[in-house]
Formats: structure tokens, C-alpha cells, sequence
């Protein structure tokens, strides 16, 4: 079973003191405009950002965004060479391999990096862990029973294991797996890895999230394990983690306040996935956690 929140954020609090410590030992050692010099984003949707104007990029069903947050921090930083890598539907696999899509097929994301990249952001595991599907099946299983959790019973097994909490750990071995690759390849390189935002309220859900009531808080409590296992990879590798959280900027927010669109979007985005002011707020997390003010190229 979960973890309770209460001890899930101790362990947030804890892994987020080590992420500190490994962010003053990564890029506290690099001058802020060496990590101009080449750019290289990785990731999926949340990276990419599909639907959010304006779309651009081969192949073009990795739905990048030029409003996405590696567009965003590459201007801010004035980088002088910029790759964005990442597409949407990706998994820490198709790093290294090929990723198929409805008519064309992406190179692996690891063929943009190079001995002389100076910045590599990376956000990765949401796929690994089976988000779509999850998305889908809660949604499903939700008119079953709208008061319970269908969708906590539905990845449950009668020993009482729960099959999303069992995919955490190995979700981690993948990230951890992605960011020794990225440190192989370039090893100057600052690395950032970027959470995932918040998508649902920790315990009352709305009509822009049609999920059973009890699964509300499940759902947040997987939200929350995934991003704790994404810190702790981080903070294991000497990477920096960028903290995407933002409680009151869900799905069920108010629309000029919401990050994360909901099943049905009221701007544009795809379903459960950042809109502009999502990624604008990441972005500036990116730059903040790299020691770069908000607004200010660098020279």
C-alpha cells in the first residue's frame, strides 16, 4: 500500500535536502553563462507540450511547442545552440532507442547530446509509470462508484499489493538509468531534472476532474511518490531537481489560475497536460534552480 502523505512529505522534505546538497556541488561549481554555450532539452509531453501554441519540430506528432519551458529557458539564457528532443508519448527507453509514432518515427533522445553540451534539462517517468493508462482506467472505473475508489481497487490485488505503488521503484531505476546515460555522454554538463506538475487537489476533486471521490487522494499520493523517486534519482546523480509542485494550481483551479489543464480543456493544451502558464511557471523554476533570475538573458 501508499505510503500516508504525512510520511511521504517527510520523505519529500528529506530527499529535498538532498537535492540541495547535490545542487551546490553540480552547478554551483559552473559560471551561470557557460551554461549557454549548448542546450539540450529531453523529455516527454510535459516537456514537449502538446497543442500549446505555437507547434513546430520533425517529426511533428512529437507535439513540441515553441511556449514549451526548454523554448522558454533557452531564450531566457541566450543559448547559443538549442536542441529540443523531447516528445510526446516518450518513456526513459526511447532515450536510447527509436520512438514509433502514428506516421513517422523519432530518433532516441540521446543522439542530441554531446561531449560539448554545457545544459541538459530532462523530464522523464510519468510514461514509465503508465500515465495515460492511468488517466484512462480511473476514468472508467469512476462511474462504478462515484463516492468510492474503484481506481485504487482496480490496482490492488486481493494480497492487498497495489500495483502502482510496486511501478514507483522501478519508474526510479529508469530515471536513474536515463540520467547516467545523459552523464556518460556529456559529462561537463549541468543537469536538471524537472518534476511533474501538480494535477489534482490533494482531496476533493471537481466536474474538471470526473474521478471517484475516493480516488482523488490516491491519485495525489501517487503524483507525490513519483516525484519523490524522481528527486531522490536526482539527488543520487549530482543532478539538480526542479520542484513543479504548486498546490492550487491544478486541474480544479480557477482557468487563470490552473497550470494543468483537465479532461476537458478550456485553453490551449491536450487533456491533463501544462498549458502556457504551466510551462511559463516551469520555466521559471528551471532558471531559478540554475541560479538565473527570471527575465534576465544573460550576457
Amino acid at each position: 500500500m501508499s505510503a500516508p502523505p504525512s510520511a511521504r512529505r517527510r520523505t519529500a522534505a528529506a530527499l529535498a535536502a538532498l537535492a540541495g546538497v547535490s545542487a551546490l556541488l553540480g552547478p554551483a561549481a559552473a559560471r551561470a553563462e557557460d551554461l549557454a554555450a549548448r542546450y539540450v532539452a529531453l523529455g516527454d509531453s510535459f516537456t514537449a507540450g502538446p497543442f500549446i501554441p505555437h507547434q513546430y519540430g520533425d517529426p511533428a506528432l512529437c507535439l513540441r511547442s515553441r511556449g514549451n519551458y526548454p523554448n522558454l529557458v533557452a531564450e531566457a539564457l541566450g543559448a547559443a545552440e538549442f536542441v529540443d528532443a523531447s516528445c510526446a508519448g516518450a518513456e526513459s527507453r526511447h532515450m536510447t532507442e527509436p520512438q514509433t509514432l502514428a506516421l513517422d518515427t523519432a530518433p532516441p533522445q540521446f543522439d542530441a547530446l554531446t561531449p560539448d553540451t554545457t545544459l541538459v534539462t530532462v523530464g522523464i517517468g510519468g510514461n514509465d509509470l503508465g500515465f495515460g493508462e492511468i488517466v484512462l482506467k480511473c476514468l472508467a472505473v469512476s462511474v462504478t462508484d462515484l463516492t468510492g475508489d474503484p481506481c485504487r481497487d482496480h490496482y490492488t490485488d486481493p494480497q492487498g499489493r497495489d500495483e502502482l505503488a510496486q511501478r514507483i521503484p522501478e519508474t526510479g531505476e529508469a530515471v536513474g538509468e536515463v540520467l547516467a546515460g545523459i552523464r556518460e555522454r556529456s559529462p561537463g554538463a549541468t543537469v536538471a531534472v524537472v518534476g511533474y506538475l501538480e494535477l489534482l487537489p490533494s482531496e476533493k476533486g471537481c466536474l474538471q476532474v470526473p474521478y471517484a471521490t475516493g480516488d482523488i487522494p490516491y491519485l495525489y499520493g501517487v503524483w507525490e511518490d513519483l516525484n519523490a523517486v524522481i528527486e531522490k534519482e536526482a539527488a543520487e546523480a549530482g543532478a539538480v531537481f526542479v520542484d513543479a509542485s504548486g498546490p492550487g494550481h491544478d486541474m480544479c483551479a480557477p482557468r487563470s489560475e490552473r497550470w494543468v489543464e483537465g479532461i476537458f480543456p478550456t485553453r490551449p493544451a491536450a487533456p491533463v497536460h501544462p498549458n502556457a502558464d504551466g510551462m511559463a511557471e516551469v520555466g521559471d523554476r528551471v532558471l531559478a534552480s540554475l541560479g538565473v533570475r527570471a527575465g534576465s538573458p544573460l550576457a
